[in-house]
Formats: C-alpha cells, sequence, structure tokens
C-alpha cells in the first residue's frame, strides 16, 4: 500500500503594490509550512508592466514551490472604483501562473478566511498572525500580505475536508483539544493528537 502523499497548497492574496504568496502541505491533520513572501512591482511603473512583473513573480514561486494546489482571496469591493478595478486585474494574472501550470485555483471571501483561521469573519490582522504562528510556528511572513496568504492556504486546507471536526472553525478545533476547554492558545509545538499539527518547513521529497 502506497504511503499517502502530501498536499503542497499555494495561497495568494492578491494586490497591485505587494502580492503575497504562501506554501503550506497538508498531511493527514498535519500542516507544514514551507516557504512565503511577496511579489512588489515598483508603482512607479505602467500598470501594463507591473501585471506582468506579477505574472512573472508568481511564474517562478509556482515553478520553484510545485504547488499541487492554490487558493486566493476574493476581491473585496469598496468605494473607489478604479482601485477596485486595479485589484480585480491583479487578482486576475495573479489567477494565470498557477492555471498555466495546471493548477486548480479556488476562491475565498475575505471573511470566510477570517472566520476559518481565527473563528470570527471580523478579526483583526493581528489575530490572523497570531493564529498563524499558532498553527505554522516555523512561518515568519515579513508582511501582511504573505501573512494574509499563508491565511488563505489554510483556509483552504481546512476547506478540502482534511480536519477532524468540519462542523467547527480551525481556531476552535485546535484550541478544543486543549486543558481548560480551549481557553488558550496552542503553544509552538505541535501537540500529539491534535486536529491540525505543524512540522518545520523542508522541501518536498522525491
Amino acid at each position: 500500500m502506497l504511503a499517502p502523499h502530501p498536499i503542497r497548497i499555494l495561497g495568494i492574496d492578491p494586490g497591485l503594490r505587494k502580492c503575497g504568496w504562501g506554501v503550506i502541505e497538508i498531511l493527514g491533520s498535519r500542516l507544514s509550512f514551507i516557504a512565503c513572501g511577496t511579489v512588489a512591482p515598483s508603482d512607479k511603473l505602467p500598470l501594463s508592466e507591473r501585471l506582468n512583473l506579477l505574472n512573472v513573480g508568481l511564474i517562478k514561486v509556482v515553478a520553484e514551490w510545485t504547488p499541487d494546489e492554490a487558493a486566493i482571496e476574493e476581491t473585496f469591493v469598496n468605494k473607489d472604483a478604479r482601485a477596485t478595478l486595479k485589484l480585480g486585474a491583479a487578482r486576475g494574472v495573479a489567477m494565470i501562473a498557477p492555471a498555466q501550470a495546471g493548477i486548480s485555483v479556488a476562491e475565498y471571501a475575505p471573511n470566510q478566511v477570517k472566520k476559518t483561521v481565527v473563528g470570527s469573519g471580523h478579526a483583526e490582522k493581528q489575530q490572523i498572525r497570531m493564529m498563524i504562528g499558532v498553527l505554522l510556528p516555523k512561518a515568519d511572513p515579513k508582511t501582511e500580505d504573505a501573512a494574509d496568504a499563508l491565511a488563505i492556504a489554510i483556509c483552504h486546507a481546512h476547506s478540502r475536508g482534511v480536519a477532524r471536526s468540519p462542523s467547527l472553525p480551525l481556531a476552535g478545533r485546535v484550541a478544543a483539544e486543549l486543558p481548560g476547554g480551549g481557553k488558550r492558545l496552542v503553544g509552538s509545538s505541535p501537540l500529539p493528537g491534535s486536529p491540525m499539527r505543524s512540522d518545520p518547513p523542508g522541501k518536498r521529497e522525491g
């Protein structure tokens, strides 16, 4: 019988100034941090060149980290129609790189990502980063964009049905395993028997 194969997931937080990306692996109930970063074209360049650089940067990410699946955050519509259109263009370009490699791209609303990772659809950035530190203790995103991309990847891992208790948000399931009924968060070391565990980063074997 063949051993189960880890699934590598690329999360993308689309943006024209900074496009965050994060790569994790999921094997059963175990999460592993692989890599994260940002693609940041100069805002002094014409729009077409900035979009091209986003595409080139993400193509390199896909080629280097060879994800099996990808996930991206849906566009948040705000009062500035012009900014929304530009973000939509960046998001479309960001989806091309994995699609060209034959990788499926799932889409998640911002509130869904927050609710999955933190347990609240209106969670603050600081809460998201805290939970990333809990679930992926080896991760050290240098920007909010990279942190958000990891959160999107975690959301996709949960949505794939790999969690032991799908009726609870990811944050709740991690805390539910702890003494005290989930009143404190998991430490940096994985807990034996916990639904979502973490491994140190590493290259894909084989």
